[in-house]
């Protein structure tokens, strides 16, 4: 059975991954996406629903790190307009 502390937890979690994000836009939609998902699911109370959804979202925080990793690996050559710094 997954408690409060373990979703809570793992909300953490994902919006701490998506902040390692060097895009803006991407930490942007990471932080919405992970909002949004924890709000619709939060009056759960099939227990069998919760841990699908808790599965699901330990699925989606795997697939963050791992694709936080590639880009830290392989940035993207340009900045885009959020993150120039103005002259």
């Amino acid at each position: 059975m997954v408690d409060k502390a373990q979703v809570l937890s793992l909300c953490r979690s994902l919006l701490r991954a998506g902040r390692k994000y060097p895009d803006y836009n991407i930490r942007e939609y990471t932080k919405r996406r992970t909002l949004d998902g924890f709000r619709m699911n939060k009056n759960l109370t099939d227990p069998s629903k919760v841990e699908e959804a808790y599965a699901e979202g330990k699925a989606q925080l795997e697939v963050v790190e791992r694709v936080v990793k590639v880009y830290m690996a392989y940035p993207p050559k340009t900045k885009n307009i959020m993150e120039l710094k103005l002259q």
